[in-house]
C-alpha cells in the first residue's frame, strides 16, 4: 500500500484566518474559561515518506490573548501571568515527530512561555487535505497538550474562601491548524 502522505511532502505556512491556538483553564474550581491567541504565525515542513523528517514552529504574540473579557485579558497580559512587556512572544519549535497511528502523530518540541523553555509532546490528528477554490493545497491538523503553567513561571493564584484556588495550574493548549502548501 502506498504511503497516503507522500503527496503532501513540502513546506507549508499556517493560514491564521482558518487556524486557532487556544487554551482552557479551570476557574474557581467550578467552570472552564476558554481563550485564544489572535495573532500568531507558523510554518511546517512535511515529509510524507518519512514523518520523522518533518518539523514545525509557531510564534504567538502574547498581547493577542482573548478570553472575551477585557479586564481578565489585561490581567493575563500582566506580570502576574504572561508578563508580555518582558516576554512578548510564546514560541514552539519541534524537535521530533513520530507517527503513532494511521492519522495520529506525536510532535515533541520546546515550548517557551514567559522566558521559560520546557519540552512538551503534543498529540496531533491529521484531519485531511484538500485543494481549496483558489487552487491552494491545504492540510489540517488538530492537537492538544496539558501543561502545568507553574512550570513556565506563571504562578499567580488566589485562594478561595471555601478551599481551593481561583485558577487551575493545569492548562490545556488546543491547536487547530489549516496550512497552505508553499508554491
Amino acid at each position: 500500500m502506498a504511503n497516503q502522505y507522500a503527496a503532501l511532502t513540502g513546506d507549508y505556512t499556517f493560514d491564521t484566518a482558518h487556524s486557532r491556538i487556544g487554551f482552557v483553564a479551570r476557574h474557581a474550581m467550578v467552570t472552564k474559561v476558554r481563550g485564544s491567541f489572535n495573532e500568531f504565525e507558523g510554518s511546517a515542513h512535511l515529509d510524507g515518506d518519512n514523518p520523522a523528517n518533518s518539523s514545525g514552529q509557531v510564534t504567538i504574540q502574547a498581547k493577542s490573548i482573548d478570553t472575551r473579557n477585557s479586564q481578565r485579558d489585561e490581567h493575563l497580559r500582566s506580570n502576574d501571568f504572561l508578563d508580555m512587556g518582558t516576554h512578548p512572544e510564546i514560541t514552539f519549535v519541534s524537535s521530533s515527530i513520530k507517527q503513532t497511528g494511521d492519522e495520529t502523530f506525536a510532535v515533541a518540541g520546546d515550548l517557551s512561555i514567559r522566558g521559560v523553555t520546557k519540552p512538551v509532546e503534543i498529540a496531533f490528528e491529521f484531519t485531511g487535505s484538500a485543494t481549496d477554490p483558489m487552487g491552494n493545497e491545504r492540510v489540517g491538523l488538530e492537537g492538544s497538550v496539558v501543561i502545568n503553567r507553574k512550570d513556565f513561571g506563571v504562578s499567580w493564584n488566589a485562594a478561595l474562601e471555601g478551599g481551593g484556588v481561583l485558577v487551575s495550574e493545569k492548562v490545556t493548549l488546543e491547536i487547530e491548524i489549516s496550512a497552505i502548501k508553499n508554491t
